[in-house]
């Protein structure tokens, strides 16, 4: 007979997460869905050191991140993708949707054009869809998840994703020909790309334990920030925002793709507002009377001047160039299509929002830089104090960054020293390993594929 075993009221109850119940607080949905093994490197403490130190930085990356959060943690749960990449608009852009690099990536998620192409992600004088909050999320989130099933783990699909997949192919091929292990920390990659992942790691522990880090993370409602609603006409942009009663920077910073003071109904498949914003938008809509555009395209012809046309049209030249992004690089001639005020509106007088400037580079944030990285290799009669004398560093810090027991020749030791000590020293190496650009080219064109990459496993 099966033994019946009482049951006593007066057992622990052991306290877990309940994924039953979606929790109130969005940061909290973040960390429940972290799902990437940890990467134990002294570049994450590192990083962490470099974050926790700009605190200012990261409330103002934070403060960005609110209203495109809940959409990216959601698009990654219906892929069943770990929800720390939703953290890595904070390595990529610091979550500023203008973000622009000396390698032309744009975006939250800095692709590069070759790359949004590929992705078909539409870029014109119109639109860049690169910066599309919609378009580009679900662009990124389809080039990692290729990235993964290319190499199975999600470190080498990140390092693919920062430096190209091609390039790590090659890395990975370069150790197996060696007998070396091919996993992130073992392989030889430029400087961004060794510290690419420590930073999405060291972000990801600082959201996960804000309080160790004397960091206050204000609760983000686990609710959607914005809604969409078709477009319909063409619309300037100040009257969008006129008509959802919001600021026009508002509006700009969810519609950020847009490349003219005027959204044209053709390009971009919807226009995003604040989820309390989007009823009020189409009511007003129904009942304007007023002409909704008060800019018009004007295609050069032959002879045509700026100067003269900026007259013609009522506007200063100066401003007729910053509305049509004309810089003294840009070609302009017959053919080339411009924005003119259409006669009788206020348009020539208003404030142009500071998107419709030359791009600029991200903020300082975004990347931060990273100190320069040398690998030396010991030789006979050398010692501890004598190669942190040669480097301008501690022995202290030698035996952070490696993992030093007894010191021999042949063994290689990692080394973060300062561009101009490490230039003094390259010879000591074997070979001259010269500083790489901050800017690296980003994603690399991925290779053809047949079909849509299936869904990976989390893990």
């Amino acid at each position: 007979m099966e033994e019946v075993r009482e049951v006593k009221d007066d057992l622990p109850i052991l306290n877990g997460i309940d994924l039953t119940t979606p929790p109130d607080d969005l940061w909290e949905r973040l960390r429940n869905g972290f799902a990437m093994p940890n990467l134990n490197s002294p570049l994450v403490l590192d990083r962490q050191i470099w974050y926790a130190s700009k605190p200012a930085a990261i409330k103002n990356m934070v403060g960005r991140s609110r209203r495109y959060l809940y959409h990216i943690i959601d698009e990654l749960e219906k892929r069943g993708m770990p929800t720390e990449l939703a953290l890595l608009p904070m390595v990529e852009s610091a979550f500023n949707p203008m973000a622009y690099s000396r390698a032309h990536a744009s975006g939250l998620w800095q692709f590069i054009p070759s790359t949004g192409k590929s992705y078909k992600l539409q870029q014109n004088w119109w639109y860049d869809a690169r910066r599309d909050i919609i378009a580009s999320t679900s662009a990124a989130l389809d080039y990692l998840q290729f990235l993964y099933e290319m190499h199975g783990d999600w470190h080498l699909a990140l390092a693919s994703y920062n430096w190209g997949e091609n390039a790590v192919a090659r890395a990975i091929e370069k150790n197996k020909a060696r007998g070396l292990p091919t996993d992130y920390l073992s392989l030889t990659m430029p400087q961004e790309t060794r510290y690419y992942v420590p930073k999405l790691q060291a972000l990801k522990n600082i959201i996960a334990n804000p309080e160790a880090f004397r960091l206050n993370l204000d609760p983000i409602p686990n609710q959607p920030y914005f809604v969409t609603v078709a477009k319909t006409k063409d619309m300037d942009i100040r009257m969008a925002a006129k008509l959802a009663d919001m600021p026009v920077e508002e509006l700009i910073a969810l519609n950020p793709a847009n490349n003219r003071p005027v959204m044209s109904a053709s390009q971009g498949e919807a226009l995003v507002l604040p989820a309390d914003r989007a009823e009020l938008f189409l009511s007003n809509l129904e009942n304007h009377s007023l002409p909704l555009v008060s800019w018009q395209a004007y295609t050069l012809k032959s002879g045509d001047k700026l100067d003269r046309l900026a007259s013609q049209y009522g506007i200063t030249l100066a401003r007729l160039k910053q509305v049509n992004g004309i810089t003294a690089r840009t070609k302009v001639g017959p053919g080339v299509q411009v924005l003119v005020p259409i006669k009788g509106s206020a348009a020539a007088a208003e404030p142009i929002p500071s998107i419709f400037q030359p791009p600029a580079t991200p903020a300082v944030e975004a990347r931060a830089r990273a100190p320069a990285t040398v690998r030396h290799v010991v030789k006979r009669g050398e010692t501890l104090p004598s190669i942190a004398q040669q480097y301008k560093v501690s022995v202290d810090d030698l035996r952070r960054w490696n993992s030093i027991g007894r010191l021999a020749a042949g063994q290689q030791l990692v080394i973060h020293v300062k561009t101009e000590a490490r230039e003094r020293s390259s010879t000591s190496t074997g070979k001259s390993r010269s500083a790489k650009s901050k800017h690296v080219r980003k994603h690399a064109q991925p290779a053809p594929r047949t079909k849509k990459p299936a869904q990976p496993a989390r893990h």
